[in-house]
Order: structure tokens, then sequence, then C-alpha cells
């Protein structure tokens, strides 16, 4: 065997050790994150669930907000159609829009806002809202560095070879989804319960 023949064959073997290294890497990334929006997923479903039960207990007390209690429903349905994360944010976006709405018009219904029920579906949102926002940070750190590792040369050739594609971060605008983690005050629950006590002595 003449040296060009071992220079080629040694060559190859690099070539390959290289490229099986950085395609197990990129396939290691791409694995975490689809993790990160299986957790999301996880998570928005839980409050697709829980909207339903929402809607229900604020039509007991505000008939009239027909219009309110339909584009909720109607969000809901629309971003639980959406697939991929750019679509899925643009939905979720409307969606907060939409349950914002829910609470301002809660907040003229006194006896709403001091139902049991309705303050355990809150509580119980904003817990599923924080979980929302922790995935989604996840989430969003494992596409940048997949996506960073993809464009990197010569990542970025092995990855044409193999099929990877860029990743969409999933972006929600987080005024929205504060608004919609609001909770009545403890001024507010204080001063109900001052008049209901008050409306009991009388």
């Amino acid at each position: 065997m003449d040296i060009t023949t071992i220079v080629i064959i040694v060559a190859l073997v690099v070539i390959g050790g290289f490229v099986i290294g950085v395609y197990n890497n990129l396939i290691t990334l791409k694995n975490k994150v689809d993790e990160g929006w299986a957790d999301i997923d996880t998570q928005l479903k839980r409050r697709y669930d829980l909207i339903p039960n929402m809607v229900e207990t604020v039509k007991g007390y505000a008939k009239h907000e027909k219009e309110t209690l339909e584009n909720v429903t109607k969000a809901r349905n629309v971003a639980m159609g959406a697939t991929d994360p750019a679509a899925k944010a643009e939905a979720e976006n409307m969606l907060s829009g939409a349950l914002k709405t829910l609470f301002a018009v809660a907040e003229n219904y006194p006896q709403l806002k001091a139902d049991k029920n309705f303050l355990e579906l809150q509580t119980t949102l904003k817990e599923i809202e924080e979980h929302i926002q922790l995935s989604r940070r996840y989430y969003n750190a494992t596409v940048r560095d997949f996506n960073t590792k993809l464009e990197v040369f010569p990542n970025n050739i092995v990855a044409g070879m193999f099929g990877f594609k860029r990743r969409d971060f999933f972006e929600i605008t987080e005024g929205e989804r504060e608004n919609v983690k609001v909770s009545f005050s403890e001024d507010d629950k204080g001063t109900e319960a001052a008049d209901s006590k008050e409306s009991e002595d009388n």
C-alpha cells in the first residue's frame, strides 16, 4: 500500500469521524428542542382544558357578556389547532388578549370575583402560566443553541447533508401574558368580606 492510499484512508477516517461527531451532537440538541416543545405543549393543553370551566363559571354570573365569552372560546380553538411554534405563539397571544378581556369583565361582577370555583380556577391558571414561562425559556434556549450549531462552518455542511433545519422560537407577548396572570387583590377580597359581614350584621 503506497503512501497516497494511506493518506486518503486516514483522511476519510478523520472526515468520517468528524461528520459522525457533528451529526450526533446535532441529534442531541434536536432532541432537547423536541423535549422543550413537548413541555410547552403539555402546559398549553392544561390551559386549554381549564378555559371551558372558566367560561362556564363566568357565564353563570355574566350571561350578557356573550361576545367576550365567545371570543375566548374561539381563540382557544384557534390556539389548539395551531401546530408549529410560530403559529402557536401568534394564536397564544390572541388567546391571552381574550383572557385579559375576560378578567376585566369579571371585575364588574363582585359575586363572580368572590366565587370559590372562579378563584380556584384563577389560581390554577396562574400556576400554569408560570410553568409555561419556564418551559418557554428552556425551549428557546435549546433552539438558540441548536440554530447556532447549524450555522457554524463546517457544521452547516453536515447539517445540510442530513436535512437538519432551523427551529422557530416560541415568542409570546410578555405584556399580554402578564395581564392574564392577574388575580384580584387581597384588598378587594378584604373589602368584599367586610361588605358581606356588614350585610349579615344588618
